[in-house]
């Protein structure tokens, strides 16, 4: 039985709380919280301790530990616990700084500790099924992806402001899926975005509507939509086309009716946001990390990867500022 620790109660930590007491090789021990509420109110529903973070990284009988904390917090937090003996799930960015990152990676390579990064999108089941029919060769080799990702409405300003910008909080989630499908990261990056959902993200020095385009060394390119509006729900679609066909992953709907009149044909809207459309996804996650933690797999979303999609999102931060494509070779 893996013996958790969860820093952080708020609501990515819930849905880790979630996951782990349901899993049955995994036990939620102790729970922690900058806010001591969050903490009891989530311990007291599981009926569990809480607990510093100090507290819960020096506990022998703690295995692991899940970082569910602010972004900030998330390098020193991995080193902390590493360095403690304790494997470690971290939800995404790494940081928002790369070079921290960088750091963070370097000085926990020789751990002998299982680190992972919270990129649920790879064990949502829509995707996982277009990723094993491309490795398969079912279209053929890989030319052009597509990704689609609009939440229905953006977060509070106050949100924005401490997000580390569009390209880091949400198109990251994108940028290691096209890693994921495509097996390589790219050459270059090429972004543009607006602020014109709502004036006060741009005031904030933030974009709502961006666009990515990677371009890889053989000629594939992917490209990559991101909005915070969407009126009717939360989009999540990738396609793939190939040298003999395509694959397309399309929106889980709120039900499969469909009603067809002489007025027309009507379905049912995506699922509304990201709590309802990933938790199959969340709990798959949980499991590979069940299984990594306690040896008998190896970790499916390393470190690595979570630092090369930070810098990808730090590629089109810049390339959004100078209007030009940026090399990921290029970035100091």
């Amino acid at each position: 039985m893996l013996r958790i620790g969860l820093l952080g109660a708020g609501r990515i930590g819930i849905v880790h709380a979630a996951a782990i007491t349901a899993h049955r090789d995994s036990a939620l021990v102790a729970i922690s919280d900058a806010f001591a509420e969050n903490a009891e109110k989530l311990a007291s529903q599981y009926g569990v301790a809480t607990a510093t973070s100090d507290d819960i990284l020096q506990d022998p009988n703690i295995d692991a530990v899940v970082i569910a904390t602010p972004t900030d917090t998330h390098s020193d937090l991995i080193e902390a616990a590493t360095a403690a003996g304790k494997a470690v799930f971290c939800e995404k960015p790494v940081d928002l700084s790369l070079d921290r990152a960088r750091a963070c990676l370097n000085a926990t390579k020789d751990s002998g500790q299982p680190v992972m990064v919270g990129f649920n999108r790879r064990f949502d089941p829509n995707f996982g099924h277009l990723k094993a029919a491309l490795d398969a060769g079912e279209i053929g080799k890989s030319e052009l992806l597509a990704i689609t990702s609009f939440d229905p409405a953006p977060p509070p300003i106050e949100y924005i402001k401490v997000s580390g910008g569009l390209f880091r909080d949400m198109m990251i989630h994108d940028f290691d899926m096209a890693n994921f499908i495509m097996g390589a990261l790219p050459q270059t990056i090429m972004a543009t975005g607006s602020a014109i959902v709502d004036p006060a993200i741009g005031d904030a020095g933030d974009v709502d509507t961006a666009v990515a385009t990677l371009t890889y060394a053989d000629g594939r390119i992917a490209v990559i939509k991101n909005s915070r509006r969407a009126a009717f729900g939360y989009d999540q679609r990738i396609e793939v086309l190939g040298a003999k066909g395509m694959l397309q992953a399309q929106n889980v709907l709120e039900n499969t009716v469909v009603k067809s009149t002489a007025d027309g044909v009507i379905g049912a809207k995506p699922t509304y946001f990201f709590l309802e459309r990933y938790m199959p996804a969340y709990k798959a996650e949980w499991s590979a990390f069940v299984d990594a933690a306690t040896g008998k797999a190896d970790i499916p979303v390393s470190l690595q990867d979570g630092v090369n999609a930070l810098a990808m999102a730090e590629a089109a931060t810049r390339s959004l500022a100078t209007g030009a494509p940026v090399r990921l070779s290029d970035l100091d």
